[in-house]
């Protein structure tokens, strides 16, 4: 079994001195490819480097929500230099949290707009962020899709089985983590066995979030084969099956991550 842990912060401290050993433990438990996502333009270089310094990782270029205020303001054609890189394969983490608010919600708005136009224009997936923010996170893909010219992945989903459905109409991804396995987390689940396997996703958002049976612990790559046990249970689908359809979603959705080996 060959799994893709979509989303992991490889760059956060949580790993310092153990990122080799942590993606060694990756490897040996089936995770083929890891994409380490960027939250802050201010440390994209180092993000890059991360997966530069191996084949089987990539990243991507972006701003969290959290960050909106704090980052320096970048424009569609920054995002989209930095983005022209062979290990850049999306542009995020992006999007709006209206739990935390750790931004103005008009500036969190701004910057997502940015982020939808720079994937739009150079053709590469968004990774969104949405928390508490279903209706203006719908109304802004739609509004920048522009008749199905924007694609991507709401990361990390745990909003309505409205907004997935939207956002599945509008030719994104859904991705779902180890929230999933959490007992009180049952409406996630219902949404999750609406959502086609051709469109699904799984991922860690390490080091956040243990799966079950690894709940309270730090998060790792590795746990992803966890959640997608999980999820192809849910789904009535041997866990090979929903390793490769997964899998291949993946490298359908993000097209400049390479292969890895099987």
């Amino acid at each position: 079994m060959s799994l893709v842990d979509s989303h992991c912060h490889l760059d956060f401290p949580d790993f310092a001195g153990e990122r080799d050993a942590i993606v060694a433990r990756a490897r040996a438990a089936g995770v083929g490819t890891m994409v380490t996502i960027c939250t802050k333009i201010t440390e994209f270089e180092h993000i890059r480097a991360i997966a530069e310094s191996d084949p089987d990782i990539w990243c991507t270029v972006g701003i969290h929500p959290h960050e909106a205020a704090s980052e320096p303001a970048v424009d569609e054609a920054r995002l989209a230099a930095l983005a022209d890189h062979p290990k850049v394969i999306g542009i995020g983490e992006c999007g709006l949290d209206y739990h935390y608010d750790m931004s103005p919600r008009d500036r969190q708005k701004t910057v997502f707009r940015t982020h939808a136009r720079a994937a739009r224009d150079g053709k590469l997936p968004m990774v969104v962020h949405t928390r508490e923010a279903d209706d203006d996170t719908a109304a802004l893909l739609a509004e920048e899709s522009q008749g199905g010219r924007l694609t991507g992945v709401l990361h990390c989903f745990t909003s309505s089985r409205k907004l997935a459905l939207q956002a599945l109409d509008l030719g994104f991804y859904i991705s779902f983590s180890g929230i999933i396995t959490f007992k009180n987390a049952e409406d996630l689940r219902e949404t999750a066995r609406a959502v086609p396997i051709e469109r699904m996703l799984v991922e860690t958002d390490a080091p956040f979030l243990a799966p079950v049976p690894k709940r309270g612990k730090r998060n790792e790559p590795a746990f992803v084969t966890h959640t997608a046990a999980f999820v192809a249970d849910l789904k009535g689908m041997a866990p090979d099956a929903l390793a490769a359809a997964t899998t291949a979603n993946f490298h359908r959705l993000f097209p400049k991550a390479r292969r890895f080996a099987t």
